[in-house]
């Protein structure tokens, strides 16, 4: 990097040097002043790449540098061959997908959390980061006028997942394992999951993860008549099929504001399905849910009460940085039995509900990044 030093001759060590502070402050201001400038002209830039596959492997070398090199060379080469092959999904001339509102202030948060690079798997190895996190969910959770058992203050409370996908599959786990706790492990063959054919195809991929056999994913037709929304009938119908040939319905997936047409479902009729069979009812407001915020839009929530968990994406309209997904729980205890790997700790349900929270167990992946900040 620049600033490193000159080379000695003798093994390259003084290029080695890490940055100081004040070597750091010069190049920071410059690689804001870059992304200022680009965020200025954005609109100028087509806003799909022009380039062919493999066009960067031609531009690259083929190992990777034995020197150091400037950031003047480094910007030049960002300008000459990067942004070539970038997607500009942040220029107002976008209209493709779905929105990735990020925004500059996103954007310096994003550099703080970066700055601080914890690993903030439990409370101990940053209480800030998880308590932040916890706070600003209920924060959420008050905006979008969610039931109080969502809040962490009761048997609830809301986690930051890296997508919609992760948030459905952590949902669709903690649902088999309440299910396979009831009926018996050997019962999972016969557990069926119910959707529209709207619904993102995340839902068929947790599926698959969490060994729901393909053939007990049953997939409703929506109504084209009702905006393309499903309607109880028809998943009641599925239902009914599905319990006189001795299978366990135990996963409902309802959605609010689908990728393919916007569609909402009807939540306070599947809740009542739901609640009537014992179901796990998630709700996915991945693409919607944002906009609930709004009080005149906020009655497509209607129903929410029902639900088990609760998912949207503050990446898209939310001006938050691409990943931020963030899943509601009613019964966090749920999560902390699916994911934690601590055998005593699952055994009391006092010290679960008394402890601090490690988000390492409401999650995937043991590690997470300072996810409140941004």
């Amino acid at each position: 990097m620049e600033g490193g030093g000159s080379s000695n001759g003798g093994g390259g060590g003084e290029w080695l040097r890490p940055m100081d502070a004040e070597q750091l402050r010069e190049c920071g201001h410059r690689m804001v002043d870059f992304v200022a400038d680009y965020y200025k002209s954005i609109e100028a830039f087509p806003v799909l790449s022009q380039v062919q596959p493999g066009y960067l492997m031609e531009l690259l070398p083929d190992s990777a540098p034995r020197q150091p090199d400037t950031l003047d060379s480094l910007f030049d080469d960002i300008r000459q061959k990067i942004i070539p092959g970038v997607t500009h999904w942040q220029s107002p001339n976008y209209f493709a997908y779905y929105p990735s509102n990020s925004s500059t202030a996103g954007f310096l948060g994003e550099m703080l959390s970066a700055a601080f690079n914890i690993v903030g798997f439990s409370w101990i190895t940053s209480p800030a980061a998880t308590e932040l996190e916890v706070i600003v969910l209920d924060w959420f959770a008050k905006m979008l006028e969610l039931p109080s058992q969502f809040l962490s203050t009761a048997l609830g409370g809301g986690v930051i997942q890296g997508t919609a996908s992760e948030a459905v599959l952590v949902a669709l786990l903690a649902a088999r394992d309440r299910a396979l706790k009831k009926h018996g492990k050997q019962s999972l063959e016969k557990l069926v999951v119910y959707a529209s054919d709207q619904t993102h195809s995340a839902l068929q991929k947790a599926c698959q993860i969490a060994g729901i056999f393909s053939e007990n994913v049953r997939v409703v037709i929506a109504d084209c008549n009702k905006k393309y929304a499903v309607t109880p009938e028809a998943v009641s119908e599925a239902l009914s099929i599905d319990l006189s040939s001795g299978l366990i319905p135990f996963f409902i997936c309802a959605t609010v504001g689908t990728t393919s047409s916007s569609a909402v479902d009807p939540l306070p009729e599947l809740g009542q399905i739901a609640k009537s069979y014992d179901m796990w009812f998630h709700i996915d407001a991945a693409y919607a849910g944002s906009a609930c915020i709004c009080p005149e839009y906020r009655h497509h929530l209607n129903g929410v009460e029902e639900a088990d968990s609760f998912n949207m994406n503050a990446h898209k309209w939310f001006l938050t940085n691409f990943d931020c997904s963030l899943l509601w729980v009613k019964d966090r205890s749920f999560l902390i039995q699916s994911f934690s790997t601590n055998p005593e700790f699952l055994k009391n349900k006092a010290s679960q509900a008394n402890s601090v929270v490690d988000f390492k167990d409401w999650q995937i992946p043991l590690g997470r990044r300072f996810r409140g900040i941004p």
